[in-house]
Parts: structure tokens; C-alpha cells; sequence
């Protein structure tokens, strides 16, 4: 066994069977998802390494799902599609993407396209476990924030609300937005619960405070 786990969302109870017996047999734990509502709930519950996602699927097509899921998880993804055509495959790329393949194909050509979106992933993760944007470095793996070199003392939504804003330097997000994607869609709070974090949140940044910016009937950004 490897120890990797990859998600394949797709309709098509028979495709899912054909990519998890393949992958099962090459050592990969293999989980399914029908549609990308019940991928997102998943996902939520235990994060996989990899997703291979249908395009056409019910309730929430593979394009929108992975705009969903990419606003959240930096997580590698192939689509998988019926459709090859060349607009498609560049829309999917742009929305984050890391591979387009067209059925029918072979299950070898699916497993050498696994394995070099695995390991493009892991050099840039590897690359990437610290983040520094201006006067703040975040540690992805322990959730730890400095800002000219003294630790921030968050709370874990402080943490994820902040990375958020600062991995996007430059977008804004309005509050529900910030809402689903840090404290998730069936969360029940008012949008307040997002200013009120803000707030704490400026007022740990001290004289860093302006780096996130409020816009103003919208909601906020960060900005070096």
C-alpha cells in the first residue's frame, strides 16, 4: 500500500468501479462520491490526496464543483471527461486543474497521470509549507502565523480566516464567502461571526492591522 487516497467523483457508478479496482490494485485507497454536493461533504470529513472528477455530473457539474473545493482545499485534481474539446480542457486548467484526460482512455495512461500530478504536488507542497506576504509568514503544517518574527497567538478559525485573505492577497471576499469557506456551509451563524473575527484578528496584528482592508459593502481583503 502506498498510503495515498484519491476521491473519484462521478456519476457513473460503473467508471467509479473500473478507476477504484485499478487504482486498489496499484495500492491506493480509493473513496467515491455520486455527485459534488456528497464530495464536498466528504472532503470536509477526511481530506484525500488526489481527486479525479467527472465534468457532466447531476446537481453540480465538475467545473463548479472545483471551484467550490479549490476556494477551500489546495488540493491536485484531474478531470475526466467525455468531452475533449479544447475549450474545455483549458477551462478546467484555469479553474485549477492539474490534468484533463477523455474517455475513453486506458487505465494505464489514468495511473502515469496520477503519479506525475502526485509528484508535481508534493515538490510544490514540499516548496510550499511556508507562506511570506510582506511583514506575515504562515506555516501550512502548523498553523502558525509570525509577523516580523513574533508568533500570533490564534485560535484555529483566526488561523484559517487569515491564511485565507493572505494566500489571496488582493481579492476580496464578501462575508459569505469568508463564511462557507472557513467555517463551511452548514454552519448556522450570522455573517457577524466574520467581522467579529476580524476584529480580533486586527487587533492581535497590532500595528499590522491595515493588512486587512475592509470594502466596504462587500467585504474584506488583504493587502501588503
Amino acid at each position: 500500500m502506498n498510503g495515498l487516497t484519491v476521491m473519484v467523483i462521478d456519476d457513473e457508478k460503473t467508471m467509479r468501479e473500473l478507476v477504484k479496482t485499478f487504482l486498489e490494485k496499484e495500492g491506493y485507497t480509493v473513496v467515491e462520491a455520486s455527485n459534488g454536493m456528497d464530495a464536498l461533504f466528504m472532503i470536509d470529513k477526511k481530506v484525500p490526496d488526489l481527486l479525479i472528477v467527472d465534468v457532466m455530473m447531476p446537481y453540480m457539474d465538475g467545473f463548479s464543483f472545483t471551484k467550490k473545493v479549490k476556494s477551500k482545499y489546495d488540493l491536485p485534481l484531474i478531470f475526466l471527461s467525455a468531452k475533449g474539446e479544447e475549450w474545455d480542457k483549458i477551462h478546467g486548467l484555469k479553474l485549477g486543474g492539474d490534468d484533463y484526460i477523455v474517455k475513453p482512455f486506458h487505465p494505464g495512461e489514468l495511473l502515469a497521470r496520477i503519479e506525475s500530478v502526485l509528484r508535481r504536488a508534493n515538490h510544490v507542497s514540499q516548496r510550499a509549507e511556508r507562506y511570506t506576504i510582506g511583514p506575515l509568514t504562515l506555516d501550512i503544517h502548523s498553523y502558525k502565523a509570525v509577523v516580523d518574527g513574533v508568533s500570533l497567538s490564534l485560535t484555529l478559525k483566526e488561523y484559517e480566516l487569515l491564511s485565507l485573505l493572505a494566500r489571496n492577497t488582493g481579492k476580496v471576499f464578501s462575508r459569505e464567502q469568508l463564511l462557507q469557506s472557513v467555517w463551511g456551509e452548514d454552519y448556522n451563524g450570522s455573517e457577524r461571526t466574520v467581522d467579529t473575527h476580524i476584529k480580533t484578528l486586527r487587533l492581535k496584528l497590532k500595528e499590522h492591522a491595515p493588512l486587512i482592508k475592509t470594502v466596504w459593502g462587500i467585504g474584506y481583503k488583504f493587502e501588503v
